[in-house]
C-alpha cells in the first residue's frame, strides 16, 4: 500500500540509502554535517518505491534497485549542477556525462532510459533530441528512484531502466521556507567562467491544504579545461554560457484521511547566451574543439518544457488501492545551427539552418491494487496507461519540415501478482499489452544540399504494432544477512521514428512498408544477491539484454541514423556500502559492459558497441564524514577504465577523477565549498573520444572548478 500522507496523521516517511539502508526522513533534514542515527535505521521500514506501479519495497523487489536521498542529491550539488554529472556519479551502469545539453550517447546498462518526474514520462519516443534529462531543476526533486534494466511498468521507453524524479514535498505542518545561493569559478577566477544559482521554495499544510512553491534561476558561466582552455561549444546545444530557470507549483487537497488530489505544474527553460562560437579541433593531432569570443550564426540553442499534471490517489476503495493520474506536455528543443542545411538568402548569400524539435503529449495512468489475499500472501496489481504524442522537427529560418508531424496513440494494459510463497520466498510475475498506432500524412525530405528543395516523396500511413510482454522474478531471503534475487522482464520502445522519416532517400517508399519503424523488445536477465551485516552491505548483480531487432546508432553521410539491428548486452554491477562508525560512510561501486550488434544481418551478433552506447568500466569511491556537528566533508572518487573496440578510431583513454566539497553548519544556515576535478585532470571526454570520430565534437572535460554555496531554512 502507498505510504498515508494526510498531514493529520503524522505518519513518517522513510528514505533508504542505495542498499536498503534506511533512515528517517528527520534525521537526513539536519544539516549535512550531523551523522545518522543507526539504531533508529535498523529500526525503520525501507521506503515503497514510487516508480514501481505495484509500490514494491527497496528490499523485496526482484532487480536492482537505487534510490537516491536528497542527501545525496545535495552533495551531489554542492560540486556540479551538472545533472547527467549527477546521475553518472550516483548511477552504477549510467554513461560518464557528456557536459552538454544533449544527453544522447549517456546510456544506461548499454540502453535508453526513461526518465520521470513524478511518475510523468519526459522522453519524446517519436524524434529523440536528447534532452529529457534537462526538464526539471534538481532543487525541486526530493529524491531519485531507479530501476535497473528493462522494464514495462510505465511503457514506452523504458528498455534500459527507469529514472524517476520525486519532487519536493512539505517538510511538515505550518509554514517553512528553503532560500539559496551558489556562486561557481574556474581555479583563475577568469570573470567569463562566473556562474550563480538562486533557488527559493515555499511550503505548507493547511488544514486539508498542502502545497509547495518553488522558483530557481541560473547563470553558467563558460567552461575551462584542465589546461585553462575554454571548453568547446557543440552544435547541439550547450548548458555553458547558457541560462535557465525553473517555476514548480504543487497543490494538495485531502478530502479524507484516505483521499487526497493534488495538481502540479512545472516549467523549465535553459538557453545558451550565444557569446561563443566553436574553434575547430584536430583529433588525429590531438588538438581539443574550444571556443572563443564571437557571434554565432543564429539562434542559441534552447529546451523550453512545461508540464502539468492532476492525480487522485485513494488507500481504501473498497479494500483496493488506486491511483489515477492525468498530464499533458509542451516540448520544445532548438538545436544551434549545423553547417548541413545550406539556403540562399534574400540577399543571394549563403546561409544555414537549425532545427526545433516539438513535441506535445498527452497522458494518464490508471492503476488498482488489492493485497491481503489468499491468506495475505497475494498481491495484485492492475491498470490502464493511455498516450497520445504529437511531433515534428522543423527548419527554424526556412519555415519548412524536416520531420513530418508524426501522430502516436498508445493503449496499454497490465496485470502484476507478488505472492508469498513461504516467508522466505516471494514469486513476481506479470504481463502487459502494448497496442501502438503511427499516423503519417504524405510527405517529401529535404535535400541536405539545399533546403528549399525537396528530396523524394514518401506516401503516409498508419502503421499499427501490438506487443504483449511478460516479466517473472523471484527473491529468497536466504538468511537475516543475504537476500537472492532472480527476474526475467521484457522492455518496450519504438526506435527513433524522426530519424527513419528523415533519412528515406528511394523513391516510391510508403510509411506502412518501412520495417524500420518496428518496435524495440528487450529481453532483460538478471540475478544478484544482497547482503546486509548492520553496518555494512553489498549487492552484486549480473545482467543479459538482448534484442532480437534493437537500434544502434550510426553516423552517416554527415548525419545519424538509426540501424536495426540485433543487439546483445551484458554487464556486471557491484555496489557496496559501510557505516564504519555513526560519523563515517564509506560507497563503492564497480561496472563493466560489454556489447555486440549484428552488422552484417546474418543473425549473429558480430561487432562491438561503442561508446555511443557502452559505457566503459567503472569503479567508484566515496567517503562520507561528519567530524562534528558543524563539519562534515565527502570525498569521491570514479575512475574510467581504458575500453578497445573493433573500430581503432574509436578506443578510449581511461583517467580518473577527484570531486571533494566541505560543508559547515553556521549559527544561521549552512555554507559549502565544492571542488569539481580537485586534481585539474586534463582530459577529453568519453564521447569524444569513444562515441563519435570528429574535429568538430572532440571536447575536453572541465577542469578544476569551484562552488561555494549558502543554504538556510526557515
Amino acid at each position: 500500500m502507498p505510504t498515508l500522507r494526510h498531514p493529520h496523521l503524522q505518519r513518517l516517511p522513510m528514505l533508504p540509502l542505495v542498499l536498503g539502508f534506511t533512515l528517517p526522513v528527520t534525521a537526513l533534514a539536519q544539516s549535512a554535517s550531523e551523522a545518522p542515527n543507526a539504531t533508529d535505521a535498523q529500526a525503520m521500514n525501507p521506503l515503497v518505491i514510487t516508480a514501481k506501479r505495484n509500490q514494491s519495497r527497496v528490499d523485496e523487489t526482484p532487480q536492482k534497485v537505487t534510490v537516491i536521498t536528497r542527501e545525496q542529491i545535495e552533495q551531489q550539488l554542492a560540486i556540479t549542477q551538472d545533472p547527467g554529472q549527477v546521475l553518472s556519479n550516483l548511477i552504477p551502469s549510467y554513461s560518464p556525462s557528456r557536459q552538454k545539453l544533449s544527453n544522447a550517447g549517456e546510456t544506461f546498462r548499454g540502453r535508453a532510459p526513461l526518465f520521470l518526474v513524478d511518475g510523468v514520462p519526459q522522453s519524446n519516443p517519436l524524434r529523440d533530441s536528447g534532452r529529457d534529462s534537462y526538464t526539471i531543476d534538481l532543487s525541486m526533486v526530493e529524491r531519485i528512484e531507479v530501476i535497473h534494466g528493462a522494464s514495462a511498468e510505465h511503457g514506452l521507453g523504458a528498455t534500459g531502466g527507469i529514472i524517476n524524479y520525486v519532487t519536493k514535498r512539505p517538510d511538515g505542518a505550518g509554514v517553512s521556507q528553503h532560500a539559496g545561493i551558489s556562486l561557481t569559478s574556474d581555479d583563475d577566477f577568469e570573470s567569463e567562467g562566473f556562474g550563480h544559482k538562486l533557488d527559493y521554495r515555499l511550503s505548507g499544510q493547511t488544514g486539508d491544504w498542502d502545497y509547495v512553491l518553488a522558483a530557481s534561476r541560473q547563470e553558467r558561466g563558460v567552461f575551462y579545461d584542465g589546461s585553462d582552455d575554454e571548453v568547446g561549444i557543440a552544435y547541439p546545444g550547450e548548458i555553458q554560457n547558457a541560462e535557465s530557470y525553473d517555476l514548480m507549483a504543487k497543490a494538495g487537497y485531502w478530502i479524507d484521511d484516505r483521499q487526497n488530489v493534488e495538481v502540479s505544474l512545472n516549467r523549465f527553460e535553459l538557453e545558451g547566451n550565444g557569446d561563443y562560437v566553436p574553434v575547430t579541433g584536430d583529433r588525429d593531432a590531438g588538438i581539443a574543439t574550444t571556443a572563443r569570443k564571437g557571434d554565432p550564426i543564429g539562434d542559441p540553442g534552447f529546451n523550453e518544457v512545461t508540464t502539468a499534471r492532476l492525480s487522485y490517489s485513494h488507500d481504501d476503495w473498497l479494500g483496493n488501492s488506486v491511483d489515477a493520474q492525468l498530464y499533458t506536455q509542451r516540448f520544445r528543443a532548438q538545436f544551434g545551427t549545423t553547417p548541413y542545411f545550406p539556403y540562399q538568402g534574400d540577399d543571394g548569400t549563403t546561409r544555414y539552418d537549425q532545427t526545433r524539435n516539438e513535441s506535445d503529449k498527452v497522458g494518464a495512468k490508471f492503476t488498482l491494487s488489492r493485497d491481503g489475499l489468499l491468506n495475505d500472501r497475494l498481491t495484485l496489481t492492475t491498470g490502464l496507461d493511455l498516450l497520445e504524442d504529437e511531433t515534428r522537427q522543423m527548419l527554424v529560418h526556412t519555415d519548412r519540415t524536416y520531420v513530418p508531424e508524426t501522430q502516436f496513440r498508445n493503449v496499454a494494459a497490465f496485470l502484476q501478482g507478488d505472492y508469498s510463497l513461504t516467508d522466505a520466498v516471494s514469486l513476481h510475475a506479470g504481463v502487459r499489452h502494448e497496442r501502438a498506432e503511427l499516423d503519417v500524412d504524405d510527405f517529401s525530405t529535404i535535400d541536405r544540399s539545399n533546403v528549399t528543395q525537396d528530396n523524394v516523396s514518401v506516401e503516409g500511413g498508419t502503421p499499427d504494432f501490438d506487443e504483449t510482454l511478460y516479466n517473472a522474478g523471484i527473491v529468497y531471503q536466504a538468511t537475516e544477512w543475504a537476500q537472492l534475487y532472480a527476474n526475467y522482464s521484457e522492455g518496450f520502445g519504438m526506435p527513433d521514428v524522426g530519424r527513419v522519416l528523415r533519412g528515406i532517400g528511394e523513391p516510391g517508399q510508403s510509411v506502412d512498408g518501412l520495417l524500420q519503424l518496428q518496435p524495440i523488445v528487450t529481453d532483460n536477465r538478471e540475478i544478484g544477491a544482497r547482503f546486509d551485516w548492520d553496518r555494512y552491505g553489498l549487492e552484486l548483480s549480473y545482467y543479459e539484454s538482448n534484442s532480437d531487432y534493437g537500434e544502434r546508432l550510426a553516423f552517416e553521410n554527415g548525419t545519424w541514423v538509426g540501424s536495426r539491428e540485433k543487439t546483445e548486452i551484458q554487464g556486471v554491477e557491484v555496489t557496496g556500502e559501510a557505516r564504519v562508525s555513526d560519523r563515517h560512510r564509506l560507497r563503492l561501486s564497480y561496472t563493466h559492459a560489454e556489447g555486440e550488434s549484428d552488422t552484417d544481418g546474418d543473425g549473429s551478433v558480430d561487432t562491438e558497441l561503442t561508446g555511443i552506447n557502452i559505457a566503459p568500466d567503472t569503479l567508484k569511491l566515496a567517503w562520507s564524514a561528519a567530524w562534528n556537528d558543524e563539519l562534515s566533508t565527502h570525498l569521491q572518487f570514479s575512475r574510467y577504465f581504458n575500453r578497445s573496440v573493433d573500430d581503432p578510431e574509436l578506443e578510449f583513454d581511461g583517467y580518473g577523477l577527484v570531486d571533494a566539497s566541505l560543508t559547515y553548519r553556521l549559527p544561521v544556515g549552512r555554507t559549502s565549498l565544492g571542488v569539481e576535478n580537485l586534481t585539474d585532470e586534463d582530459y577529453f571526454t568519453y564521447y569524444s573520444q569513444a562515441a563519435r570520430n570528429s574535429d568538430e565534437y572532440y571536447f575536453k572535460g572541465r577542469g578544476r572548478t569551484l562552488t561555494l554555496s549558502y543554504q538556510l531554512n526557515f
